[in-house]
């Protein structure tokens, strides 16, 4: 075979791969959607069911509770119904949840919608970064399953520049648009469109070669292999997987139980990167954001642009992080964003300690200084960029592929429900928490965990770079080794 014919076939495959994870993606695209859709519609739920704080940030975050139960049960359902069906269930839920949510009467069905839209957002945010490590080849696996969270930062642009263009159709989230609906409930009826589109692609995808090969559909597995990632021996690779599988096949949350705090140590250090990558308050910006510039001063459509401008930000520092994470590595770009994280926002932080707060009305308004409302645009679109391009891909790059393939399923579901329940437990607690402390102790607070995910990194994270899934079973175990044998020198506690 000459030389260009099989540059050309590798060339076909890559295109083949890439569209793939592109259809599988749109999983995040939704979850992105989905979550930061309420950012335009907060202060307009709050008015229409005249909520106080705390209640409001329980409505914008239990969504998130529904996040962690899909996230917990997805692996296993993926493992019974196959990668596909599940992403079709994803759907489903994203479309019911779409229109309930549009057209919702009470605060309490309001929050029934936004649980079963979480539920379905759980299932995606596993079932993507799954599925991609398992079609993609080890050397572009680092760019392709960084793809998820390209797809999330432009399901969180799309999201806030249609709740903008909405608001700015109607004058205001609370004026009526169409049909009799207000602008607010539009930016969630909206939705129904991305949802039908995930569902239509996952059924056009192929099934993932290591899903058939449990269920021993062998040639299917050897064909998809053959044809969609141009594996040379498909069926020594089928062969690889089978082994794999068959130690998997057995796999239940017992087998992720360790010597450490009664978990696996290696799951530990999934769940803390997981944690942190909530706790630098990224979040607190992206589904807050809106509010939080009206709150110093912004009027609606500055606060609205601006959120729409750090959600682009967000986009395109993404793109970085997909071109350097195959090179640089994994374990380096964490502890670079760290470092930019910290200083953004302490530079937010320093400038909501400079706030005046003034009663107008009886209500209390902060307001920042010209000079000071810059250092916080500065700042918080600073830590944006940094989180955009190290901390948000990779942590899901990371928990992809840093786990032996005999726990992977149930290591990813558990460290993802830990990610939720830490996106939670900021997005409920933000609004009331700014309120009584303020800012400037919140983005204090949200800088420290920067600095510690910092040492944290340095200290337990491994690099996972340019390996095959089938070779981490070999550096678990070494690791596991390893901390068996300093446990056992150090005698018993």
């Amino acid at each position: 075979m000459s030389q260009e014919h099989h540059h050309e076939i590798a060339e076909q495959h890559t295109a083949k791969v890439i569209g793939v994870t592109v259809a599988a993606a749109v999983g995040g695209f939704l979850f992105g959607f989905d979550s930061s859709v309420v950012n335009g519609a907060v202060d307009s739920i709050q008015d229409t069911f005249g909520l106080g704080a705390l209640f409001t940030g329980f409505a914008v975050a239990i969504a998130l509770l529904g996040c962690a139960l899909g996230a917990w049960f997805a692996g296993r359902l993926a493992d019974v119904w196959g990668r596909k069906r599940v992403m079709l269930l994803g759907s489903a839920l994203f479309v019911i949840s779409a229109i309930g949510t549009a057209y919702t009467q009470t605060v309490w069905d309001l929050l029934l919608w936004r649980v079963l839209g979480g539920i379905g957002i759980g299932i995606a945010s596993v079932i993507a970064p799954a599925y991609i490590s398992e079609i993609a080849p080890a050397r572009y696996r680092g760019a392709l399953a960084s793809m998820q969270q390209l797809a999330i930062t432009l399901g969180i642009f799309a999201a806030l520049l249609s709740d903008t263009l909405l608001q700015d159709a109607a004058g205001d989230p609370m004026n009526n648009l169409w049909w009799g609906l207000e602008a607010w409930r539009w930016m969630f009826l909206v939705g129904v469109v991305p949802a039908i589109v995930y569902g239509l692609l996952a059924l056009m995808i192929p099934e993932s070669p290591r899903y058939l090969v449990g269920r021993n559909r062998d040639e299917e597995a050897a064909r998809i292999l053959q044809e969609v990632t141009g594996e040379a021996h498909p069926l020594e690779r089928v062969r690889e997987i089978k082994i794999t599988v068959k130690r998997e096949a057995r796999t239940s949350l017992a087998d992720i139980r360790g010597p450490s705090f009664g978990l696996h140590p290696l799951v530990w250090v999934g769940i803390w990167i997981a944690i942190f990558q909530q706790f630098v308050g990224i979040n607190a910006i992206f589904y807050y954001s809106t509010t939080l510039w009206k709150s110093v001063g912004f009027d609606t459509d500055q606060a609205f642009a601006t959120s729409v401008i750090t959600s682009a930000i967000n986009v395109g520092m993404t793109f970085v992080a997909i071109l350097f994470v195959d090179r640089l590595g994994r374990r380096r770009l964490l502890l670079v964003g760290s470092v930019g994280m910290f200083i953004g926002l302490l530079m937010a932080c320093v400038a909501f300690t400079q706030a005046m707060t003034t009663v107008k009305d009886g209500v209390a308004e902060v307001t920042l200084s010209d000079e000071w409302g810059v250092v916080a645009l500065i700042g918080a679109n600073l830590f944006v960029i940094f989180f955009a391009a190290t901390w948000g891909p990779v942590m899901w790059v990371m928990l992809g592929e840093m786990f032996p393939n005999r726990i992977r399923g149930v290591a990813l579901g558990v460290c993802t429900a830990a990610n939720w329940l830490a996106n939670f437990t900021i997005s409920m607690l933000f609004p009331q928490v700014s309120k009584v402390l303020g800012l400037g102790w919140v983005y204090g607070f949200f800088a420290f965990c920067a600095a510690a995910s910092f040492f944290y990194v340095r200290a337990k994270v491994q690099e996972t770079k340019g390996m095959e899934l089938e070779d981490m079973d070999g550096v678990a175990a070494t690791r596991l080794s390893e901390f068996e044998a300093v446990r056992t020198a150090k005698g018993p506690h």
